[in-house]
């Protein structure tokens, strides 16, 4: 019984050994390569396009600064107190009571009009809604002034500039993010129905859905920095810097804002392609160690004599 037992035992193999070696040093030589030629890839791309390297390195150069230094520089004593004094001159009840006067006014008129008419009756409430309009933004305009006023007190530096401008680009970022989550989950919908009706696989499916979210969440947060951009320079304008000083802060917003972006990108690619290489490395390591399995055979008692079955594993 020990004999057989001895003898029925699956003998290493060198040549299955061997072979698994060979795969190991083909994949880690394919990974090298596949590494040496993004790089490659990417030092094209640089010199190529030295603007886009120029700006992600000088943006990159300033979230640095930002984590390090902090937010802005921080108010005086006389700074705050007249930033403070300004903003409090600002009637904000005014404003709230002329909105509201407005909105009751286009009431009455959206009431009065007809589909494609507007009689007197109707022509009356649109001369009060112009009038409540006109005030409405004659004490906006008012607000905006005095707030203007104490923004140019703070400076653009300030961390009163600095938090304003990094809200926008949150804001906007959030919103980019929001609208990619909304679109992969109506996608998410169609395409399952899809598949189904075309009898796809499981992962079919997952490689689709894998670049849909990745087409949706490119376009929306390029659609944010693009909006935030645009709006930038509005913020910008509000403090009432000097020409150059506003230059300045709006290259180096916009590049802090393009390279996070971009390095957010940059890091939902790397993970999606590290997962799906990890699935397919997976897949492959089991692979091999089932056919090393269903080659490496094993034994069977006939007749007195052990016979050896290479296309059965040994437990069988």
């Amino acid at each position: 019984n020990y004999l057989i037992r001895f003898l029925c035992q699956p003998k290493p193999q060198p040549k299955e050994q061997n072979q698994i070696m060979n795969n190991n040093q083909a994949d880690s030589i394919v990974v090298s390569n596949v590494s040496s030629a993004i790089v490659t890839a990417a030092k094209g791309f640089a010199k190529r396009h030295k603007v886009i390297t120029f700006s992600y390195v000088y943006g990159m150069s300033i979230l640095c600064a930002i984590v390090l230094i902090g937010s802005g520089t921080k108010l005086t004593f006389d700074q705050q107190r007249q930033y403070n004094q300004i903003m409090n001159s600002i009637d904000l009840q005014a404003e709230y009571t002329a909105a509201s006067k407005y909105h009751t006014s286009y009431a009455n008129y959206y009431q009065s009009k007809g589909w494609f008419s507007c009689d007197a009756h109707c022509q009356h409430y649109k001369s009060i809604m112009d009038r409540r309009k006109s005030e409405w933004e004659e004490i906006k305009a008012e607000g905006n002034a005095r707030m203007s006023d104490a923004k140019s007190v703070a400076g653009l530096f300030s961390e009163v500039g600095v938090t304003e401008v990094k809200d926008s680009f949150w804001d906007y970022f959030n919103s980019g993010k929001q609208f990619a989550k909304r679109q992969s989950w109506w996608d998410a919908l169609f395409m399952g129905m899809r598949s189904m009706s075309r009898d796809e696989s499981f992962i079919e499916y997952g490689l689709k859905m894998l670049m849909q979210v990745l087409i949706n969440f490119s376009m929306g947060l390029i659609m944010a920095l693009f909006i935030f951009i645009f709006g930038l320079w509005g913020i910008i304008s509000s403090y009432q810097a000097n020409p150059l000083t506003a230059l300045f802060f709006f290259v180096s917003a916009a590049s802090a804002a393009f390279a996070f972006v971009s390095t957010y990108l940059f890091a939902i690619y790397g993970a999606a392609a590290g997962g799906v290489v990890g699935v397919v490395k997976m897949a492959e390591s089991n692979m091999r160690i089932e056919a090393a399995r269903g080659g490496g055979g094993g034994a069977r008692v006939r007749n007195g004599y052990v016979e050896r079955n290479r296309n059965r594993p040994h437990y069988q």
